[in-house]
């Protein structure tokens, strides 16, 4: 990759995204966040230029940079991702994490934060725009839908299909053949043995429905 790199979002993910990109010999040109007292301050010598929205920094992506959006708030991320893609018409580059393991049989879309240690199996599928956090397991055969968080130390078991949007928390399981609809929300450390509904929030082991 040659193009320098443009960071949407300094904070959260956004350093640990600066550590992968620095550890690839990667060039950022800048972080760029909403919050204006960031704006000049510098993360680990890269500065926080201005608002992701400023077509003066805008215009570089595609022409002379390429995006990485590292936002951990889903609906932010899924914002940034449809200001590149309708105002830019590009997709966000992936960061990957050099320790991480993705089995050459893997397939893997764009916009995805995968850190160190994350293995993801032969034959499994990850869509766009996931969050994959230190440690995280995708076994062989899993189906990960976009829009996906997984936390730290969580494992998805093979043939798991997990859909659009959902959340599976710090060092959860979810057993093989079960699916996460869409949105769905899973508690940390909880292991998960049967279906869990669209929009569905749940917890404990093995992990019961949470009513709202």
């Amino acid at each position: 990759m040659e193009k320098p790199i443009i960071i949407f979002g300094a904070k959260g993910i956004a350093h640990a995204a600066l550590e992968i990109f620095n550890s690839h010999d990667l060039v950022i040109y800048g972080f760029l966040d909403e919050d204006e007292k960031l704006h000049q301050k510098e993360i680990n010598n890269v500065a926080v230029l201005g608002n992701p929205e400023d077509d003066g920094f805008l215009k570089l992506v595609g022409k002379k940079c390429e995006a990485f959006v590292a936002a951990d708030d889903a609906k932010y991320r899924k914002f940034l991702v449809k200001l590149l893609n309708e105002r830019r018409k590009v997709q966000p580059i992936n960061a990957i994490h050099k320790l991480a393991y993705i089995s050459t049989d893997a397939a893997i879309g764009h916009g995805n934060f995968i850190n160190a240690k994350v293995n993801i199996g032969a034959g499994a599928t990850v869509g766009h725009h996931g969050i994959f956090h230190t440690n995280a397991t995708v076994e062989h055969h899993a189906e990960i839908g976009d829009f996906v968080q997984v936390g730290a130390g969580a494992v998805i078991n093979s043939d798991v299909k997990i859909q659009d949007g959902a959340f599976i928390g710090t060092g959860a399981v979810v057993v093989s053949g079960v699916k996460i609809g869409k949105n769905a929300r899973v508690g940390a450390g909880s292991v998960v043995i049967a279906d869990v509904e669209d929009g569905q929030t749940v917890f404990g082991n093995p992990a019961q429905v949470i009513e709202r």
